[in-house]
């Protein structure tokens, strides 16, 4: 995932706005006690996405994949007073240690996490959203995206992450896994998809950004 130089990333990260202090201590318990820490959204990604929720000021959004709920935590800063962040993973490992930073939440709006399939529990789900994130399982990201269609409301952006696949979706044919060609599928899906525009920002491992027209 390093598509820019450790001086540049730093010079980056020094320069936007700091963690907060519940953030900075998920993401040290994250490396410490998780594996693949690399997962979490971090620093930088994370006051990214934190942005672009205070932007759009959502009423509703729908994280598909929460890891250690990190990201969740950002983009919940952007929600209305009496919004709501539906966050969904499959893994109930990380389930206590995710509901122990979310109950510290102080933010507007509230966090609803929920564990299991997350296309089971899509179907289930009523109401639109006004940001949708997916960043879960790679072969399952078109799924994910064609479930949600219906539950996005007019103007509603979908943010997907892990979009450049630590660059493997440059040479699919040296690297030949079902993950770096799932990922590129949807990044060509997606962009030729005329119901959206889109904008792909390479931001650590890359983030797409769909606007429902």
């Amino acid at each position: 995932m390093e598509f820019v130089s450790t001086e540049i990333d730093a010079y980056s990260c020094q320069h936007t706005s700091p963690e907060s202090p519940v953030l900075s201590e998920l993401n040290r318990k994250t490396h410490l006690e998780v594996l693949q820490p690399r997962m979490l959204s971090g620093h930088l990604q994370g006051r990214v996405l934190s942005m672009l929720s205070c932007m759009i000021k959502p009423q509703r959004i729908l994280e598909i994949g929460t890891y250690t709920g990190y990201s969740a935590l950002c983009l919940a800063e952007g929600l209305q007073k009496d919004g709501e962040l539906i966050t969904i993973d499959v893994n109930d490992e990380l389930e206590s240690f995710c509901a122990h930073f979310f109950e510290r939440y102080q933010g507007p709006g509230k966090i609803r996490p929920m564990v299991g399939n997350a296309v089971e529990i899509i179907l289930t789900l009523e109401g639109t959203f006004d940001i949708v994130f997916i960043d879960a399982d790679k072969k399952n990201y078109l799924t994910y995206f064609e479930l949600i269609q219906s539950k996005l409301s007019p103007g509603a952006y979908v943010i997907a992450d892990n979009v450049l696949w630590s660059g493997k979706v440059i040479d699919r044919t040296k690297h030949g896994d079902k993950e770096t060609e799932a990922i590129h599928t949807f990044n060509e899906v997606v962009h030729n998809d005329e119901r959206f525009e889109n904008v792909l920002l390479p931001i650590r491992d890359g983030i797409m950004i769909l606007r429902k027209k």
